[in-house]
């Protein structure tokens, strides 16, 4: 099921599936990918309870193995709506025996997206139901329709960063686990990333100690898209590889894959958050078109 929201400026759908923003629209024109399975067949997934892959497909717990998916199991499982009105909705998923299976925890995950003219404020509100210490990553995957205007080409467009900064890239391996090989990312002025196909031939940039905010623009053109997350470290930039996909995801994660050749003890993960039992984490991003 599609849930709409507008404010007279944005319209936003968004399915109880995995709790997906599944269309944005400014003046009449769309600026979220469509989700064409030819590239790729998702829009804006929730990555929950784990950002990436897992080594052997698996991670360690309180002396037992799991198996798990790639980001986790949020993005395809049912939301139910607690919360509608015309600018806000508010998605929750409940622990089930099917997610018990895997990840041994009671919780509950709120999603919210509100609407504040151009902006859409995205919050992320876990309740740990435990009686022990719960570990996870969550973050944001969404696509964004590249070009933005007609007779404009992907390569017109560049990422900004807010303010100067020297980030890091986080070392992949080539089957995208972490290699613990990271270096410098220089931009262009400290600021710009332009955009080609080819930046994504050996898949997702992840970067590291970064402006809290970018802006993905053209000077050809007039509209652009502001992702900010100010307490989210990490950012991932992708399409698929070696393709000439028409749109970028701009990817705010807490938290990091696996380590090549490792399967991970979530106690160990120090990127993981943790959250006490009968406590509550929240964290904000947002999306603005202009």
């Amino acid at each position: 099921m599609e849930y709409q929201l507008d404010n007279g400026c944005l319209r936003l759908l968004v399915a109880s599936c995995g709790a997906q923003i599944q269309a944005i629209e400014k003046d009449g024109a769309q600026y979220l990918w469509d989700g064409d399975e030819e590239y790729w067949p998702e829009r804006a997934p929730l990555l929950f309870p784990f950002v990436g892959r897992f080594t052997e497909g698996k991670y360690r717990l309180d002396g037992q193995e799991f198996e798990m998916d790639i980001h986790g199991f949020a993005r395809k499982l049912p939301f139910q709506v607690t919360e509608q009105t015309k600018e806000k909705i508010v998605l929750e998923l409940r622990d089930s025996q099917e997610t018990y299976a895997s990840y041994p925890y009671h919780f509950v995950l709120q999603v919210s997206y509100t609407l504040q003219k151009n902006k859409i404020e995205i919050k992320y509100q876990v309740r740990n139901l435990s009686d022990k210490m719960m570990y996870f990553g969550i973050g944001g995957h969404p696509g964004f329709r590249v070009p933005l205007e007609n007779g404009l080409d992907f390569e017109d467009y560049y990422l900004e960063f807010a303010k100067e900064c020297r980030p890091d890239r986080v070392g992949h391996t080539k089957a995208c686990f972490l290699s613990g090989m990271n270096e410098e990312f220089p931009l262009e002025d400290g600021q710009i990333l332009r955009l080609s196909h080819d930046l994504f031939d050996d898949d997702a940039i992840v970067l590291a100690h970064m402006a809290d905010e970018v802006a993905l623009k053209s000077d050809k053109g007039s509209r652009q898209v502001r992702v900010a997350y100010p307490d989210l470290p990490y950012l991932g930039l992708w399409h698929v590889p070696n393709t000439d996909a028409p749109y970028v995801c701009i990817e705010p994660w807490t938290s990091l894959p696996s380590r090549q050749g490792v399967v991970e003890d979530f106690q160990y993960k120090s990127d993981l958050i943790r959250l006490w039992p009968g406590k509550s984490y929240v964290n904000f991003w947002s999306i603005t078109i202009e």
